[in-house]
């Protein structure tokens, strides 16, 4: 008998090269995308320049789009609503006995989001600055918290659904991320808090220390499973 597409969950490992080729890849251009706005290298700050200024201009032009893109970006796509969706997540399956997993994940959200922290702090860039703005960013302006964390959690999520649902659940956190991150690092752009670079480092950033979660949660190291202990 064939079983339902979205079957019970399993606990399965993964074990995907792929997973590697996203850490490594997203790693080394979050790493380049790094030094270059940290040196300011003009040809990158002339196409921020020219991406913020072009947003910015319709933003000023669309009062109504203004105040939607404000409640995706500080209410359904900000990144501490996608951390009590983690930790959602995280209670969902200490309940189940996946204790592991669950320990798992809050350590790679707090690890990420010291690297986010560090990071702002090192490059300490300064935001994008407006005669009439539109909205309003506090801290540094490299890497876009909102974009990496975006990124990062639901890497973690399609980790989660990937290793414990079925094919219909694992779409569905696939569309909902794509939405969810690139959406978030639009209306960053679009409100004139973050350059177009800021945004893309988030990203590649997010991606690559969620990938890098993964790849070593499944090789099992022995300090790894030690987590599985109750």
């Amino acid at each position: 008998m064939r079983p339902p597409t979205n079957s019970p969950p399993t606990g399965r490992p993964l074990r995907t090269p792929l997973l590697h080729a996203v850490a490594a890849g997203c790693g080394a251009a979050g790493v380049a995308a790094l030094v270059v706005v940290a040196v300011a290298w003009e040809p990158l700050m002339a196409l921020d320049r020219a991406v913020a200024e072009g947003l910015h201009a319709d933003a000023v032009r669309r009062p109504l789009g203004v105040r939607v893109t404000r409640v995706l970006t500080d209410w359904v796509w900000d990144p501490w609503t996608l951390r009590l969706l983690l930790f959602a997540v995280v209670a969902a399956l200490w309940r189940r006995g996946e204790r592991g997993v669950a320990r798992w994940l809050l350590l790679a959200c707090g690890a990420a989001a010291l690297v986010q922290q560090s990071l702002k702090a090192l490059v300490d860039r300064e935001r994008p600055r407006w005669p009439d703005p539109v909205d309003s960013a506090e801290f540094a302006a490299f890497p876009s918290g909102h974009a990496m964390t975006a990124a990062l959690v639901w890497g973690l999520l399609w980790w989660v659904a990937a290793r414990t649902a079925g094919a219909v659940t694992v779409r569905a956190v696939v569309v909902l991320g794509a939405v969810s991150t690139l959406g978030v690092g639009l209306t960053r752009m679009y409100l004139g808090v973050h350059w177009f670079s800021d945004v893309v480092g988030g990203w590649l950033l997010g991606g690559c220390l969620a990938a890098v979660a993964v790849v070593l949660y499944e090789r099992r190291g022995p300090t790894l499973r030690r987590l599985e202990a109750p």
